[in-house]
C-alpha cells in the first residue's frame, strides 16, 4: 500500500473511533488506560485529556514515551479477517499555551460531551507527537507509516 493510501486508512480509523488504549510505564511495568482521543488532520498529533492527579498523568510526566492502540474490532470471529488495529508510537507532552486553543477545539469537536471535563482546572490536555503508526490487519499483516519519524541529521566530513 502506498504511503498516501495508508495515511487515508489511518485517518479513517482514527476518525471513526472515539477511544483507544494508552500505554505508559509505571516504574518498569506497563500501565494501560482507556482514553478518549482526537487527532490532527495531518496525523502528526493525537490529543488526550486526563486529570493531573492520576497515575497515568504521573507516568507521563516521568516518561513521555507512549504507545496508543486504536482498533475497530467487534468481538466477533470475523475480526480475524476484517478488524484493523493501529499502534501509535510517540511522545506525550504538554501543549504550548500558544497552541492550546487549536488542540482544545480539535478535541471538543470530536467529544462535545467532554467539554466540561477538558475545561476543568484539574484537567490536563496533552498531545502525543507521533513518530509512527503501525497498522495491523488480517490478524497479522503489518504496515508502518513513519512520516514523522525522527531521523538523525547526517554529519558531513570536512
Amino acid at each position: 500500500m502506498t504511503d498516501d493510501a495508508l495515511f487515508t486508512r489511518v485517518d479513517q480509523l482514527l476518525t471513526t473511533q472515539l477511544q483507544g488504549v494508552l500505554a505508559t510505564q509505571q516504574h518498569s511495568h506497563p500501565y494501560t488506560s482507556l482514553m478518549a482521543f482526537a487527532h490532527t488532520p495531518d496525523l502528526r498529533y493525537l490529543v488526550i485529556a486526563t486529570l493531573r492527579e492520576t497515575q497515568k498523568h504521573a507516568n507521563l510526566m516521568r516518561n513521555a514515551e507512549v504507545s496508543f492502540l486504536v482498533d475497530n474490532r467487534t468481538n466477533a470471529q470475523i475480526d480475524y479477517e476484517q478488524a484493523v488495529a493501529i499502534s501509535v508510537i510517540g511522545h506525550a507532552r504538554a501543549i504550548p499555551e500558544a497552541d492550546l486553543g487549536q488542540f482544545l477545539a480539535i478535541y471538543a469537536n470530536k467529544h462535545p460531551k467532554l467539554e466540561d471535563f477538558i475545561n476543568a482546572p484539574a484537567c490536563s490536555l496533552l498531545r502525543i507527537e507521533v513518530s509512527s503508526y503501525r497498522v495491523i490487519s488480517k490478524f497479522q499483516a503489518v504496515e508502518v507509516l513513519e512520516r514523522w519519524a525522527r531521523r538523525p541529521v547526517p554529519r558531513h566530513r570536512r
